[in-house]
């Protein structure tokens, strides 16, 4: 039981280290026809590489990907897709000096707690380097839902940094391509960077939150009790690397509303239902209502700083560590076209067991 793979019929294993010769997955189920290029991908992962502004790490990698199986002649052939992407730019010995203490904040005590081994450049597995594996199948599966969704749009976007939330008053969909944030939000980025820029100088961090909107998801997507909809796109997006937290619609903010207030009320329209709102965030019983699908996830700081923490070592002794090497002062930022990533592998797997099912028989209304 390694639990390295998501996904019931699309499946997604990933593999590989932040500092090993390569990382990459797996992709099992994809569907056979659906037009694959390198390049496709490739325009996904260079939205998550690092190095693209002086707010994310300064490691450079191209995050070039290979496809190795599964595609013939531009076309998925419906066997495994294998994905490598190299590691270029590793300086592991930016760990030496830790490599027989833990980091506060990281997973290194309890890999070690589970498995009494770790890999402690740049945290081996549990960095989030990984997650240039999950953006990798995200393109595969955007190439799927494409034509078997074309209507389908995945938006990304940070809602807010630190105790610093965007005015959804000021909401620009056009503005989350012109700033390094991904903010829909011209003012807070501006002000965001200039509070990271002072923590970064500072050898701090500091967390975010990231919000993904799934639009043109058609209704009967999910299923009740243990196949909900939202309860795979929240396993998805808590399995991010730092991600503490997760909601779907009003999420938290609903448990302060009354039922009036919260329940999303329906008209018929010329095409069928409208809701009035959204509350639900798009999912009611599990089940995808036709609405845009909402998600939020909570990002927590960067734990890697340069501010000394306490800790204690392998063998019990108490000291102080200071990370160094080249860390994201705020991790949320690159954590954007991962979210859409798991959002487009959740919807493309419930697609595809909804059809399963179903075979996209949908109940008549009116």
């Amino acid at each position: 039981m390694s639990l390295n793979t998501f996904g019931h019929l699309f499946r997604v294993t990933t593999w590989g280290e932040s500092h090993g010769p390569a990382l990459g997955c797996t992709v099992d189920g994809c569907p056979p026809g659906v037009p694959i290029e390198a390049a496709a991908i490739q325009h996904w992962l260079d939205r998550r590489k690092p190095g693209q502004s002086k707010y994310t790490t300064q490691r450079r990698e191209a995050d070039e990907v290979r496809i190795l199986s599964g595609v013939y002649e531009g076309l998925s052939t419906g066997t495994p897709i294998q994905l490598m992407i190299e590691n270029t730019d590793q300086r592991s010995k930016d760990y030496g000096d830790i490599a027989q203490t833990f980091r506060p904040g990281h997973a290194d005590i309890t890999y070690w707690q589970k498995y009494g081994i770790r890999d402690p450049r740049g945290g081996g597995r549990s960095s989030a380097r990984e997650t240039a594996a999950r953006v990798a199948a995200g393109g595969v599966a955007r190439a799927a839902l494409a034509v078997l969704l074309p209507g389908l749009r995945i938006s990304g976007y940070m809602v807010q940094m630190g105790p610093r939330p965007i005015d959804r008053s000021r909401f620009d969909a056009a503005e989350i391509e012109r700033n390094p944030f991904w903010a829909p939000d011209a003012r807070a980025a501006a002000d965001w960077a200039e509070e990271l820029d002072a923590l970064r100088k500072s050898g701090n961090s500091v967390g975010a939150v990231i919000e993904v909107v799934a639009s043109g998801v058609p209704a009967g997507l999910g299923a009740p009790i243990y196949g909900k909809l939202d309860s795979d796109l929240a396993a998805a997006m808590m399995s991010i690397n730092a991600v503490k937290g997760v909601e779907i619609g009003e999420g938290m903010a609903a448990a302060a509303l009354t039922g009036v207030e919260n329940a999303d009320e329906i008209e018929m329209g010329n095409d069928g239902p409208r809701f009035l709102s959204n509350h639900a965030g798009g999912i009611l019983g599990g089940i995808s209502s036709g609405q845009d699908v909402v998600v939020r996830f909570a990002v927590k700081p960067t734990s890697s700083i340069l501010s000394p923490r306490r800790s204690i070592t392998l063998a019990g002794a108490e000291t102080e560590v200071v990370t160094k090497g080249r860390h994201d002062p705020c991790v949320g930022i690159r954590a954007v076209p991962v979210g859409e990533a798991m959002m487009a592998c959740v919807i493309l797997d419930h697609l595809l067991l909804d059809r399963g099912q179903t075979g996209g028989t949908r109940g008549r209304i009116g």
